[in-house]
C-alpha cells in the first residue's frame, strides 16, 4: 500500500473557468511520480479522498503540480487552500503511461477537459526522450481552455471547443484525420470521448487513462471496477489503471 505523506501547498491559482492549478512541495513524491499516476487527496469534512491526476513533477524543485475543476464542495474547499498549508496525500499511485522509445517515434496526445493535465507531464517526458508529439485538446468553450501554449512547446497542438468559441468547432474526433502519421496514441478524458476515440482509431496502437470516482483508492473496495474486454472479469481503475491499453477494458 502507498504510504500517506504530507505535502505543502506552494501555490494555488485559477487558470481557466472553474479550473485550478495547485503546486505541492514534497521531494520524495516529485522524484517517484510518473506520467499517468494520480494523488489521492484528503479534504477536511469529506470521508472519501479525491483522486487527482499529476500534471507535472519537477525533481529539481521537489514539486508536483495538479489541476482540478471545482465541481463540488470538496474541490471548492481545495481551491481555497493557501501557500504553506499542509495537504494529506496518498501517492503517487496507480499505473501510469508506458512508452517504448524504440518503437514510438511520434506520439499523439488526445485530451478532453480535465483529462488534459496528465498528458502534459507525459508530453514533457516524451520530448525529453526525443519522441515527437502531436496534441489534440478538447474543451467546452473558450473560457475553459488551458495549457495550449505549453503543449505547443512539444509540437503541433490543435484545440477544439464544443461551441466553436475557440479553435475548431466540434469534438477531438473531428480533428484526428488532420494530424498526420503517429505510432501510438495516448488519451485521457470522459468515457464517452474515450469510446469515440478507440472506435475511430481501432486500427492504431493506443493507451487510455480513465477518470473515475474512487472509494478506498487501494483496490480493496471494488468501487471503481470496469469490465475487461477480452479475458472476462474486471479491472480496478485505482490499482490496475488508471492507464490501460486501448481495448483492454470495455468502455
Amino acid at each position: 500500500m502507498k504510504k500517506r505523506v504530507d505535502m505543502i501547498v506552494q501555490s494555488v491559482r485559477e487558470i481557466a473557468l472553474d479550473t485550478f492549478e495547485m503546486t505541492l512541495q514534497n521531494a520524495e513524491t516529485a522524484n517517484t511520480a510518473k506520467p499517468g499516476q494520480f494523488l489521492y487527496l484528503s479534504v477536511e469534512g469529506h470521508t472519501l479522498r479525491r483522486p487527482i491526476s499529476i500534471a507535472d513533477a519537477d525533481p529539481e524543485s521537489g514539486t508536483v503540480t495538479i489541476l482540478f475543476k471545482t465541481t463540488g464542495d470538496g474541490t471548492k474547499h481545495l481551491s481555497m487552500f493557501c501557500s504553506g498549508m499542509n495537504l494529506d496525500v496518498i501517492g503517487p499511485t496507480g499505473n501510469g503511461f508506458y512508452c517504448d522509445a524504440g518503437t514510438v517515434k511520434t506520439a499523439l496526445l488526445i485530451g478532453g477537459g480535465i483529462g488534459v493535465p496528465p498528458l502534459y507531464y507525459l508530453g514533457k517526458e516524451l520530448r525529453k526522450n526525443g519522441i515527437g508529439v502531436i496534441t489534440v485538446l478538447g474543451f467546452q468553450s473558450k473560457e475553459y481552455v488551458f495549457y495550449e501554449e505549453m503543449f505547443q512547446e512539444f509540437g503541433k497542438a490543435y484545440v477544439a471547443t464544443n461551441d466553436g468559441s475557440y479553435g475548431y468547432q466540434g469534438y477531438v474526433t473531428d480533428i484526428l484525420d488532420q494530424v498526420g502519421h503517429f505510432d501510438h496514441y495516448y488519451s485521457c478524458g470522459p468515457i464517452s470521448m474515450l469510446r469515440a476515440i478507440t472506435s475511430k482509431l481501432r486500427t492504431h496502437s493506443g493507451s487510455i487513462s480513465l477518470e473515475e470516482r474512487m472509494g478506498c483508492g487501494i483496490g480493496a473496495c471494488f468501487a471503481c471496477v470496469i469490465p475487461a474486454d477480452n479475458e472476462g472479469g474486471y479491472r480496478k481503475i485505482c490499482t490496475d489503471g488508471p492507464v490501460f491499453a486501448a481495448g483492454e477494458v470495455r468502455l
